[in-house]
């Protein structure tokens, strides 16, 4: 419960949905302290800037944000600035050099003390300002939570950090090797979430596939399967699966757990086999054909969802018209796709012939471009077909929601015209789809037997 005497404070989330869960558990304990969450940095006491540090590009973000904070802070009431988050985690001493503003930064293993710090902090108690460890702190399922998402969707975070070691991803570094939650504390959580009116589950980890791997055989399946029994949990879907880690025990589980989603982000990051083993990737491209085509024997409705590493060093033109002639080839639903960034401290930026950052982005523009055509046909084949959409708003007369091929806040969305029917946000109500573009569709409010 809020206490007037605590203050305010807001919470700026930057990042992966990943990173947002740990936002909202700082939320959580910073609440259960007393504090009143305000959405408006200006109208708070504490501002918490919760940082990206996977690219360049998130890290000047997030030098950004922490630096609008800083005016707050020298022209308003904000008395208390705190950086947290995988920014703080990989450079603290950066953050120190760009803002001297910043009152404590705090670690990706260390947030759970963030409500003690801060009441000492601005009591005037000295404290530790820079609060950066080893990043090992398994899930802190003891957490309060205050979600930030809509009320019937949420994620849930199966465990922390990775074993993967990609060549180009500083992730094991920030956030440490892979700790998995038990499969009774994920079950427990969504048990809770149901209670709390949640219908859609996300799950989340820098690598979901590799769950429970950390203490002996993979146990993706196995957690699935458990979720099936939560009454009331309409939708499970499955964000961040490494591909060589789908086998067969995980498709089976999926295709015959009801409330699995048949739906899988699965980032690929490229299909030229010498680009594939200069990442540090298992897969190769046969082999992920292969793949491709084993998902869509048992699920035949399966949305796939990628993601693509674009000049990665050693890719010349013919590495890169096999990445693109692999894509007409597996036809995925929903692509995105991402110039190279040589990040320090990896070992693919001591790689040979990097490629021009201007060629790159020329090649993503060139292969999003392909890719359109790919998924706007996938859309297209949906035409006549009913599909349930989770109703996310309602106004003048349509309702904008998400079927099963949609993730929150990645992929696209279902538009529906209502006219006087009164549709309700959380709700679940069945479209004919009419219509098709590139990322959306249209359709007609139908009832479960026949025209509304």
């Amino acid at each position: 419960m809020a206490d007037p005497s605590a203050g305010t404070v807001a919470l700026v989330a930057l990042g992966c949905p990943k990173n947002l869960v740990d936002a909202e558990q700082m939320l959580g304990v910073l609440c259960a302290d007393g504090y009143q969450l305000v959405t408006d940095i200006e109208q708070a006491n504490v501002i918490v800037v919760n940082t990206c540090g996977f690219l360049q590009a998130a890290r000047d973000e997030a030098v950004a944000e922490i630096r609008a904070a800083a005016r707050l802070k020298r022209s308003g009431q904000c008395d208390t600035l705190v950086v947290t988050g995988c920014l703080a985690q990989l450079t603290p001493a950066l953050i120190r050099d760009k803002c001297a503003e910043v009152d404590l930064v705090v670690g990706v293993s260390e947030f759970p003390h963030l409500a003690e710090l801060v009441r000492q902090q601005r009591a005037g108690i000295q404290v530790q300002t820079t609060l950066v460890s080893a990043p090992a702190l398994p899930y802190q399922d003891s957490l309060p939570r205050r979600r930030a998402t809509p009320p019937w969707t949420a994620y849930v975070k199966i465990g922390e950090g990775c074993n993967c070691n990609c060549t180009f991803c500083l992730i094991p570094t920030i956030r440490g090797s892979l700790r998995s939650r038990s499969i009774d504390s994920v079950v427990a959580e969504a048990r809770a979430l149901v209670a709390d009116g949640v219908r859609e589950v996300n799950l989340i980890g820098e690598d979901t596939t590799g769950f429970g791997s950390d203490r002996g055989p993979r146990e993706l399946a196995d957690l699935l399967r458990a979720l099936g029994g939560v009454d009331g949990l309409d939708w499970v879907r499955i964000l961040y699966a490494y591909p060589t880690k789908v086998d067969d025990k995980l498709i089976a589980a999926m295709a015959e757990t009801p409330n699995v989603l048949p739906y899988l982000d699965m980032p690929l990051q490229h299909a030229a086999d010498s680009v594939l083993a200069g990442m540090g990737r298992g897969g190769r491209r046969d082999g992920y054909l292969r793949l491709i085509g084993k998902l869509r024997a048992a699920m035949p409705d399966i949305c796939l969802r990628s993601t693509f590493i674009v000049g990665f060093p050693g890719e010349r033109r013919p590495e890169f018209e096999e990445l693109a002639t692999f894509l007409d080839e597996a036809a995925l639903d929903r692509v995105g796709f991402f110039a190279y960034s040589a990040e320090a401290g990896t070992p693919a930026a001591a790689l040979p012939h990097q490629v021009p950052a201007g060629v790159a982005r020329a090649r993503v523009a060139e292969l999003a471009e392909r890719q359109a055509r790919v998924s706007a046909a996938r859309l297209q084949a949906l035409v006549g077909r009913r599909l349930t959409v989770l109703v996310e708003r309602v106004a003048e007369g349509e309702l904008v929601g998400r079927s099963y091929r949609d993730a929150p806040e990645i992929d696209g969305v279902v538009h529906c015209v209502v006219g006087e029917w009164p549709i309700a946000t959380g709700e679940m109500v069945d479209v004919r789809i009419d219509q098709a573009d590139t990322h959306d569709l249209r359709g007609t409010l139908v009832a479960d037997r026949g025209e509304r």
